[in-house]
């Protein structure tokens, strides 16, 4: 057998989640023969209770039997279109009824006017990530991508596939990335020759960081990037997974500003992640080569068709089924809003957050002088964190700590040190070394199961915690 000789391909780092779910099964075997239930507060995956597909699948057959209804084809031997354009080759834009269906119901919602035109479907969220970086990294000019410290290891997974391509990271406090920092950090990357095209972050739900961005914040990073002439990837996944009030939730960066922003939606939290529905959506120009000045979308769609020439056309018309209600008289018309769709997933995760937050609260009060965690708006996560006491030894959440966690406790944790980009670890080599992400989103059973389930593996992780710090293991 021939050996390829690839001398420019180098092995990638793997991601701690990858490496979690690799080791994952080894480990719930140790547990179990030492007689641990698993108590699963890692994985970041949408609960089976809010993704049992039956009745959208049942909603969905009866809105194509109106659709064919409305078609008024007699003959049952002519095959109806909706069917034709769902199993047939469709242009990397996709159906066009879905888009204008989508782009009613979002902009409704955010008090947006959304282009059809400029809605280009993607494979989730992390097709529209992949996008984007490819159509910064096409020209082969060295790119340095802003983000976040910690960051979304999808998002540094995809960016360090390219050869030419690096992370300047910024750090954050308790309302978002820091506008002073962030400034500096594309100074840096341009003084070192880089091309800077956006800064990406998740703001919303923050994954990993277990909180969201302050409107304040939002509107001071806009105003840092239009001075600097960089646009912002706005990841979106959990925009709909939100738990403050409607008067307290924060504008996304393409309502503040639709012109210095790319949007990402994904359908996965808010629908269902099997059929990977997503869009990227932008009113951003880009000027090119000659000083022509182009929709930043129409870059992305000739990017998208040299990946996706043919979009999945009934995923897509499934998800526009999704975005009607049925009105009684049996006509189906496009919702106003997402939310009362939200609402069918909040339910489970506003319990299983609320568990969480007051388990610990309840078990940790007395001893806040070593732990501390965030009280996530939105999303699936709050980040524990060991506080650093004098005299006493430095917890370190290394692979250690997660594998003792899972050996002697049942507990399946992620740790925050591996979300952290390199050169942030460069700067601080104890980022996120203290550090746990905690996620409440899911479990393997449902109901009051799955609420009892819920608050003993939160019991657990305290008792876990208490015991690596030396405190005393009260009931209280």
């Amino acid at each position: 057998m021939a050996n390829l000789i690839a001398p420019k391909v180098k092995q990638q780092a793997v991601s701690v989640t990858r490496k979690m779910a690799a080791s994952l099964p080894g480990l719930r075997e140790i547990a179990k023969a030492r007689g641990l239930k698993v108590h699963h507060l890692g994985a970041g995956y949408p609960h089976p209770e809010v993704t049992d597909p039956r009745g959208f699948l049942q909603h969905q057959s009866d809105y194509f039997d109106y659709v064919k209804e409305q078609e008024r084809h007699n003959d049952p031997n002519v095959l109806p279109e909706y069917l034709r354009e769902s199993y047939s080759y469709t242009d990397t834009l996709g159906p066009q009824s879905t888009r204008e269906t989508f782009a009613h119901v979002y902009g409704k919602d955010w008090n947006l006017t959304i282009d059809p035109e400029r809605l280009i479907p993607t494979v989730g969220a992390s097709g529209g990530i992949s996008l984007a970086c490819s159509l910064f990294e096409r020209s082969g000019e060295p790119v340095a991508y802003i983000t976040d410290a910690p960051t979304y290891a999808g998002f540094t997974a995809r960016a360090s596939l390219c050869q030419h391509a690096t992370i300047f990271s910024v750090e954050m406090d308790a309302e978002g990335a820091i506008p002073e920092r962030m400034r500096a950090q594309i100074k840096a990357a341009r003084d070192q020759g880089y091309f800077v095209p956006f800064y990406y972050t998740v703001p919303d739900g923050h994954n990993p960081a277990g909180f969201s961005f302050s409107q304040a914040r939002r509107e001071q990073i806009v105003e840092v990037l239009r001075e600097e002439g960089v646009l912002v990837l706005e990841d979106a996944p959990y925009l709909y997974i939100n738990y403050a009030k409607p008067a307290d939730r924060a504008q996304t960066f393409l309502s503040i500003d639709s012109r210095q922003t790319i949007h990402l939606f994904t359908g996965s939290k808010i629908g269902f992640p099997g059929p990977r529905v997503g869009y990227l959506y932008s009113d951003a120009t880009i000027k090119i080569e000659g000083g022509e000045e182009v929709p930043l979308t129409t870059l992305a769609l000739t990017e998208s068709s040299a990946d996706l020439l043919f979009q999945n056309p009934a995923a897509l018309r499934g998800f526009e089924a999704l975005l009607h209600r049925r009105e009684e008289d049996g006509q189906y018309i496009k919702r106003d809003s997402m939310w009362p769709l939200a609402e069918d997933k909040l339910g489970v995760y506003r319990e299983n957050r609320k568990i969480l937050l007051d388990t610990l609260e309840a078990k940790l009060k007395d001893h806040k002088e070593h732990f501390e965690w965030t009280v996530p708006d939105g999303g699936f996560f709050s980040v524990f964190t060991f506080k650093r006491v004098a005299g006493k030894p430095a917890i370190q959440t290394d692979d250690a700590l997660i594998e003792q966690l899972v050996k002697e406790h049942g507990i399946v944790v992620i740790p925050m040190y591996d979300f952290y980009p390199a050169d942030a670890r460069q700067r601080d080599p104890g980022a996120g070394m203290n550090q746990l992400r905690l996620s409440f989103c899911f479990s393997e059973s449902q109901g009051d199961a799955r609420r009892a389930d819920m608050r003993e593996a939160v019991e657990a992780f305290c008792a876990a915690a208490k015991r690596l710090v030396g405190a005393s293991d009260d009931t209280a």
